[in-house]
């Protein structure tokens, strides 16, 4: 292959407030243990839209946190017996931070960090369809639908939760049931799959839209609750009083009331939160010493502090830590095809329908599904 690569590119910023494609943006410079890979599809989030509409990330920093490609360059301290040019991976970025804003995977060129690379064993292509089923990661629009989504899960069973990396063993390694609410969420239906593989919990209850109930099953889901139903939390609590491990993989204020409300009356209970939401955002009335908010960053990851909407989170080396061994553990599971993407829409036009993928994410218009754009 080619590794001619040019000094500037086509990238996603944030500009007067919106995510706009721009020219000429610097290819970004390589920090120790990233490569540089050659961007072909990329996922849209809902921290992408967060990063604008919260002024998290600053003007003219390029947004994304989902990308695939090939790489086209190693950077200082990488093993090329680990990697090589030519390799097909996909991998987290923080987009938009602070620390790097000169990298993002809505960009032509994207720099991954190897400790959380996911390495493809036969090579990966575009696969030019419109939309993809849930299946086995074989292309790279299913590939660009990993690592947020999957990293996440991995972090949120064995770093907050405890769970090891056991691969279907034979009894349940916790002798309850977890609640997760948003099963459909792209994060949601990753957490399901991976719970069912390690046999973390007796059951594996999910709250999501009726709709979905047929494929959250098949990924292992043993019963749904439709969040349709305004008595949805009664009816949780009339047949579980007694769940411990809760996780909001929706994560806004009024899921955590919900949330809260299903956690188990006399056990200790812990709820995970992907934001910085915590008991101080509780109603007064429905708080209980029993149950505790722990909390979970994908950004945490990086080995350094976070400066993050005017706080700075600091470093958190067990996260790190945590990541790097679940990503080593998983990866080939994957490629054995173990562990499937969630269902695609795929976007044609490349980088210039980044704008709209975001919009549609913030609208919630993504419902059980992760939109991809293919670049050009």
């Amino acid at each position: 292959m080619s590794t001619s690569i040019p000094e500037t590119m086509k990238a996603v910023v944030i500009e007067n407030g919106k995510a706009v494609v721009k020219e000429g943006v610097p290819i970004p410079k390589l920090e120790e243990g990233f490569v540089l890979i050659k961007t072909f599809a990329v996922a849209g989030n809902p921290t992408d839209w967060a990063h604008i509409e919260y002024k998290v990330g600053p003007p003219g920093s390029i947004l994304g946190c989902d990308a695939a490609g090939q790489v086209v360059e190693l950077g200082p301290g990488v093993n090329p017996e680990d990697f090589s040019v030519g390799d097909y991976i996909y991998g987290f970025i923080h987009g938009s931070s602070v620390r790097f804003p000169s990298n993002g995977a809505f960009a032509e060129y994207s720099a991954i960090s190897t400790a959380f690379a996911y390495k493809s064993s036969n090579g990966l292509k575009l696969c030019g369809e419109n939309s993809l089923p849930s299946g086995p990661v074989r292309s790279l629009e299913g590939a660009a639908t990993i690592p947020v989504s999957l990293t996440t899960a991995g972090l949120v069973l064995t770093n907050n939760l405890g769970l090891s990396l056991e691969w279907e063993p034979s009894t349940p390694q916790r002798d309850h049931p977890i609640l997760l609410w948003g099963g459909a969420t792209s994060l949601g239906q990753l957490i399901i799959q991976l719970a069912k593989k390690l046999n973390g919990f007796t059951k594996i209850i999910v709250v999501a839209s009726r709709k979905h109930e047929e494929q959250l099953k098949e990924y292992g889901a043993d019963e749904l609750f439709d969040y349709h139903d305004f008595d949805v939390v009664e009816q949780i609590k009339k047949k579980y009083n007694n769940i411990p491990y809760l996780v909001d993989c929706v994560a806004n204020q009024n899921t955590l009331q919900q949330v809260y409300k299903c956690a188990a009356d006399k056990l200790d209970a812990t709820i995970v939160e992907l934001t910085n939401l915590g008991e101080e955002n509780v109603e007064k009335e429905n708080r209980r010493l029993n149950v505790t908010i722990d909390k979970t960053r994908l950004y945490a990851i990086g080995g350094h502090e976070i400066p993050f909407g005017g706080v700075i989170f600091p470093a958190d080396p067990e996260a790190r830590t945590a990541a790097i061994k679940f990503v080593k553990f998983i990866n080939p599971r994957i490629n054995d095809g173990k562990i499937h993407h969630i269902p695609v829409k795929i976007y044609k036009n490349g980088l210039y329908d980044i704008p709209h993928i975001i919009e549609d994410i913030k609208k919630g218009k993504n419902s059980g599904e992760k939109l991809v754009a293919v670049l050009n």
